[in-house]
């Protein structure tokens, strides 16, 4: 007859002295710290669910006296998951459960009661029912929590701006704490009375932990005013009433330093722009507003000032400036809450006349001549630096010829500049004036912007 023999997944490893509830080690003073090796840690039928109880090792402490603890495997080798239980096998009462506080280790605070037993299990990341595990390095301490840990000890608020630093490793949560939009293992509480009524913006840094506002005077009579998911990054911004008192509930699921910060918040940030940067009395100007609230909030107005008393209350706006001159454009933005700031810019508008009136050329030519064109300027409005260039037209478009440029004045009516070109007739030219396609060259000129004229 022939065996076969199928290893299970523990064989090669021993399993734990506390593998199972009821050998749980028993910790006797603290700070207490250990390394196990639960390579051949098992899943006990009668261990609790919902915590990850693969391969899961059990430990338990009894405190003397009433103390905050403070349990962790930071050190493992392996993905853990820790939960802290009180009660009987079979009937336990789970305090905490948490995963992935440092990297891929875990961390639970609480406070102990003197007296009681404490029952922490250590499993591997994620599920119930598998065995495995690694080395695993447990540590269970007492610490002295944060100042403003608990509802009843929030910290006092004064003039704004105002920031503080907390430790969120000494921080806890506490029976009754409301969870509002988040859920957190370690918060701080705050407390604010304004004087006056207003905007006002709470922000932390870094920016992950959640927080939350409210009103009144217990844990059980709360009643939120705003909340911020934890991970949402943007502040949070709110209206507050002279003489009423917010709390506020800042918590995160690490154990971090974070900077709480209450302050009114600014206006929104306000620019624009527009189509034209050189427009003249016939143009229509088109603008965009750009506006953006830091303090988190939607924009609900634009007021736009054009400087020659038109308006307009559209976030893109069109305007013609019906006369030359330097308008101060200005463009308001508000938020929903009532917080506005300007932006301006001074737009030149400038309407330039230069055009060709005539143009001079011989009435005869032969093959050969050097003839003389004369083109004819006329500006009346602004001195301009001016080009024209001469061009050749022929059946295969435009052949260049030369440029001038010169300072055109301001003159009156009827009074223009002359620029003047030399050209020698070709025998390509008698050819094609005997064509009914024939033209006289085309002329182009420039200055503050470009024209193009055929003659």
């Amino acid at each position: 007859m022939i065996a076969l023999l199928v290893a299970g997944p523990t064989a090669a490893y021993a399993a734990p002295g506390n593998d199972d509830f009821t050998v749980a080690t028993v910790i006797g003073e603290i700070p207490y710290s250990t390394t196990v090796d639960t390579s051949g840690a098992t899943s006990d039928p009668t261990d609790p669910t919902g915590c990850a109880n693969n391969g899961s090792v059990w430990f338990r402490y009894t405190p003397t006296s009433n103390t905050r603890l403070r349990v962790d495997t930071f050190g493992s080798d392996y993905d853990t998951v820790l939960s802290a239980w009180s009660g009987e096998q079979g009937s336990l009462t789970q305090l905490g459960c948490n995963d992935d506080t440092n990297g891929t280790q875990s961390q639970i605070s609480f406070t102990g009661t003197a007296g009681t037993t404490y029952y922490f299990m250590v499993g591997i990341c994620c599920g119930d029912g598998s065995a495995g595990g690694g080395s695993l390095r447990f540590t269970i301490d007492e610490f002295q929590t944060a100042a403003n840990d608990s509802f009843a000890n929030a910290l006092p608020v004064g003039a704004l701006p105002y920031s503080n630093l907390q430790d969120l490793a000494t921080a806890t949560t506490e029976d009754g704490e409301p969870s509002s939009c988040f859920t957190a293992p370690h918060t701080v509480w705050y407390s604010y009375t304004p004087t006056t009524s207003g905007s006002v913006m709470a922000s932390t840094n870094p920016t992950d932990p959640g927080i939350a506002i409210y009103t009144g005077s217990s844990l059980s009579s709360l009643s939120e005013v705003a909340c911020r998911r934890q991970f949402t990054y943007s502040p949070v911004t709110f209206q507050v009433q002279a003489g009423t008192t917010y709390l506020f509930r800042v918590g995160a699921n690490r154990a971090s330093k974070v900077t709480f910060w209450l302050q009114y918040p600014p206006g929104p940030t306000v620019d624009f722009s527009f189509n034209e940067r050189a427009p003249n009395s016939f143009d229509t100007v088109y603008f965009w507003a750009s506006a953006k609230d830091p303090a988190g909030k939607e924009i609900d107005s634009y007021t736009w000032d054009f400087g020659d008393g038109t308006t307009s209350t559209t976030a893109y706006a069109s305007h013609r400036f019906t006369s030359d001159g330097d308008y101060t454009v200005q463009l308001t933005a508000r938020t929903v809450d009532g917080r506005a700031a300007t932006a301006s810019r001074v737009i030149a508008v400038r309407t330039h006349d230069v055009s060709i009136v005539r143009m001079t050329v011989p009435s005869t030519t032969r093959v050969g001549q050097t003839v003389g064109v004369t083109v004819n300027v006329q500006n009346t409005r602004y001195e301009e630096t001016v080009e024209v260039r001469l061009h050749r037209s022929g059946p295969s478009g435009y052949q260049y010829l030369g440029e001038v440029t010169q300072l055109v004045p301001m003159k009156e009516q009827g009074k223009t500049t002359p620029f003047s070109f030399t050209y020698t007739v070709t025998p390509d030219d008698q050819a094609a004036e005997r064509s009914p396609s024939w033209r006289w060259p085309s002329l182009s000129r420039t200055g503050t912007r470009s024209w193009q004229t055929t003659s």
